[in-house]
C-alpha cells in the first residue's frame, strides 16, 4: 500500500518544492529572499525548522535567516560561527551526496563550538531511522558556475514525519539548496545592480549639479571666461564666452566663436599669448575690441585634460586690468618726468644719454677697427683673395658689424661722435643744448612762484614745439632745461639755439600780466669715451661762458 502511495507522495512534495521556489524568485530583495528560502524549509520540505547560514565576506557565516520557531529565530538570527568550526562540520558529517548527515551519536562533540544552534531534549530513537533532537542535517549552498565556492549552508531540523530523509526526501532537499543557491547570488547581484544605479544615479546627479554649476559660474561670472580648442587645425578657436568678455571686447558671442585669441591680439603680444597657451599660466597682453582699440587684460589659462584622452581644452579667464595698466603707466611716467611742466626730468635725461654712449672712446675704437681691417686684408692677401673686404670692422657710419666677446671692434654700438667745432666737416653729431633761464628769479621774487611756475610751463610747451619728433626737451630743475638733438652739424645746433632763444623771448601773459624771460645756451657734445656727467657739465660751461659773453642789458628779460 506504501509503494503504491509514494508516487502521490513524490507529487504532493514537488507541488511543495515548486511552490516553495516560487516564493524565492518572488521575492524582491536579499533579505526577503534570505528568510523565503527559511520559509520554504518548513512549507515546501516538511521540516520543523529551518535556517540559513550565510557566508560573510571574511569567511565567516552569519544565520541570516530562521523558520519554524520564534524562540529560536530571536535567539540565533545574526549570530556568527567561524568558518573554521562550519567546515569541521561538514567534513565529519556522513556524506548523503551533497549533503551531510551528523547523528546524535556523534554530534555531541559539538556541542561547545562557536557555531549557533538550536536543540531540544528528547528521547532515544526506538526504531532505526528514527530522527532524534540532536540528529543533524545540513545543505551546502554552492555559487554558480560550477566551482565548490561555498556561499553558504542549510540547516534542517525535525522532519514532521518523525524519519530521517529518505532517498527522495534527500533528493527533494539538495534540490531546493541548489535553487536556494541560484535565488540567493541573483538577489545578490540584483541588490549590487541596485546600489550602482543608486550610486550612478547620484554620481549623475553629482556631475548635473556640477556642471550647472560651473555654467552659472561661467555665464554670470564679473570678469570675462572662455572656452577654447586645445590642439588639432583649430587651436586657440574659442568655443565659448560668457556675457563679461562680450561687453569687454565689444562684440557677440557668435562673432567671437569665429575668432581664437590669436586673432585678436596686439601684435607686439602675440609672443606672449603662444607661450601662455602652451604652458598655461597667466599673462598680461592686449586685446582688440571691435572698435579697434586694444584694452590691457590679464589671461589665466588652465589646461582642462582628460584622464584618457590628454589636454582637451583650454579654460580661460580674462581680467580687465586697464585702470591698473594706466595706473602703472602714469606712476612709471611720474618717476621719469617734471611734475610741473611734462618733461622729461634730470633721471629720464641721464638715461636717455647714456644709453647713447659707451665708454670706449670713438678714436680708439675706430684704430682697433682700422687694425682688424687691415689684418684681415693680409690675410686675403695671403690666399689670393683680392676681393672686397667682407663687411667686419668699423664703417664710416660709425657702426660695427659682429659682435665680439670683449666688446671690442666687433660690436653692435653705434658710436657717438663729436664733430670737428674749428673745422666745419659737415659732420654731425648729438648736440646737447643747456638752457638757462634769464630774469627767472626776479619774477619769482616780485609775482611769486604761482607766476613762475606759469612762466615754466609755457617754456616748455614753447621749446617742445621748436624741437623734432625724437629730440628730447627736458627740465634738468629749477629754470634749467636741456634739449638732445641727434643728427646735427655745429652750424645746426647753434641754428637751433638761436631759434629756442627767440621761441622765449615773447611776453608770457600770467593772470592778466605780461612777463618777460630771457635765456642763455650752451652747446655741448655727447660722444663716446666721456661719461654723462662730463657731457652736461661741458654744456653748462659753454652757456655760462655765453651768459658773461652778452651784456646785463641783451640777458634781461622785460
Amino acid at each position: 500500500m506504501e509503494a503504491e502511495s509514494e508516487p502521490y507522495v513524490r507529487l504532493a512534495t514537488m507541488r511543495q518544492l515548486h511552490q516553495a521556489v516560487a516564493d524565492l524568485n518572488r521575492a524582491r530583495s536579499l533579505a526577503d529572499t534570505l528568510q523565503a528560502v527559511a520559509d520554504g524549509i518548513v512549507t515546501g520540505l516538511g521540516y520543523e525548522l529551518g535556517c540559513v547560514n550565510l557566508v560573510r565576506p571574511d569567511g565567516d557565516l552569519v544565520v541570516a535567516a530562521f523558520a519554524g520557531n520564534s524562540a529560536a529565530e530571536a535567539l540565533i538570527t545574526g549570530r556568527v560561527g567561524s568558518r573554521e568550526s562550519w567546515e569541521r562540520r561538514l567534513s565529519m558529517g556522513e556524506p548523503w551526496d551533497e549533503l551531510r548527515f551528523i547523528p546524535h551519536t556523534d554530534g555531541w562533540v559539538l556541542l561547545d563550538d562557536d557555531v549557533p544552534q538550536w536543540h531540544t531534549d528528547g528521547p532515544e530513537p526506538r526504531f532505526e531511522d528514527e530522527w532524534h533532537p540532536l540528529d543533524r542535517l545540513y545543505a551546502p549552498m554552492y555559487a554558480s558556475g560550477g566551482g565548490m565556492d561555498l556561499l553558504g549552508v542549510l540547516s534542517v531540523d525535525r522532519p514532521r514525519n518523525g524519519r530521517r530523509p529518505g532517498a527522495w526526501g534527500r533528493e527533494a532537499l539538495q534540490m531546493y539548496a541548489s535553487q536556494a543557491a541560484i535565488a540567493i547570488s541573483n538577489a545578490r547581484l540584483r541588490a549590487n545592480m541596485q546600489r550602482a544605479l543608486v550610486r550612478l544615479e547620484r554620481e549623475q546627479q553629482a556631475l548635473r549639479a556640477s556642471e550647472e554649476s560651473f555654467r552659472q559660474a561661467f555665464e554670470y561670472a564679473p570678469s570675462g571666461m572662455a572656452i577654447a580648442e586645445m590642439g588639432g587645425d583649430q587651436h586657440g578657436r574659442l568655443l565659448r564666452t560668457n556675457d563679461a568678455l562680450c561687453r569687454l571686447m565689444g562684440r557677440p558671442a557668435s562673432v567671437l566663436r569665429r575668432y581664437s585669441f590669436a586673432d585678436l591680439v596686439h601684435p607686439e603680444d602675440i609672443g606672449t599669448l603662444l607661450r601662455t597657451s602652451a604652458e598655461g599660466g597667466r599673462a598680461e597682453l592686449r586685446l582688440g575690441r571691435r572698435d579697434g582699440t586694444y584694452l590691457w587684460v590679464s589671461l589665466r589659462n588652465s589646461v582642462v585634460a582628460d584622464t584618457a584622452d590628454g589636454p582637451r581644452f583650454l579654460l580661460t579667464h580674462v581680467e580687465d586690468i586697464e585702470e591698473r595698466k594706466r595706473n602703472e603707466l602714469n606712476l612709471a611716467h611720474r618717476a621719469s618726468h617734471d611734475a610741473l611742466t611734462g618733461l622729461p626730468n634730470s633721471a629720464e635725461l641721464r638715461s636717455r644719454l647714456s644709453a647713447r654712449l659707451c665708454e670706449r672712446p670713438h678714436s680708439v675704437a675706430a684704430s682697433a677697427a682700422s687694425s682688424a681691417s687691415t689684418a684681415i686684408e693680409a690675410l686675403d692677401a695671403a690666399y689670393g683673395d683680392t676681393g672686397p673686404s667682407p663687411a667686419h670692422g668699423y664703417r664710416a657710419d660709425g657702426f660695427e658689424g659682429e659682435a665680439a666677446p670683449d666688446g671690442g671692434p666687433y660690436d653692435h654700438h653705434v658710436h657717438t661722435v663729436a664733430p670737428d667745432e674749428e673745422r666745419d666737416d659737415g659732420s654731425k653729431g648729438l648736440a646737447v643744448l643747456f638752457c638757462d633761464l634769464d630774469g627767472f628769479k626776479s619774477i619769482n621774487d616780485r609775482f611769486g612762484h604761482h607766476t613762475g611756475d606759469a612762466v615754466l610751463i609755457e617754456v616748455a610747451r614753447r621749446l617742445t614745439t621748436c624741437v623734432r619728433d625724437g629730440d628730447t626737451v627736458a627740465r634738468l630743475g629749477g629754470d634749467e632745461f636741456v634739449v638732445l638733438a641727434d643728427g646735427l652739424a655745429a652750424a645746426d645746433a647753434a641754428d637751433l639755439a638761436v631759434r629756442l632763444r627767440n621761441a622765449i623771448i615773447p611776453p608770457i601773459r600770467v593772470d592778466g600780466r605780461a612777463v618777460r624771460v630771457g635765456a642763455s645756451f650752451g652747446i655741448g657734445w655727447a660722444e663716446c669715451g666721456i661719461s654723462v656727467e662730463e657731457v652736461l657739465s661741458s654744456a653748462d660751461q659753454r652757456m655760462y661762458v655765453e651768459k658773461r659773453s652778452r651784456s646785463k642789458v641783451h640777458r634781461r628779460a622785460g
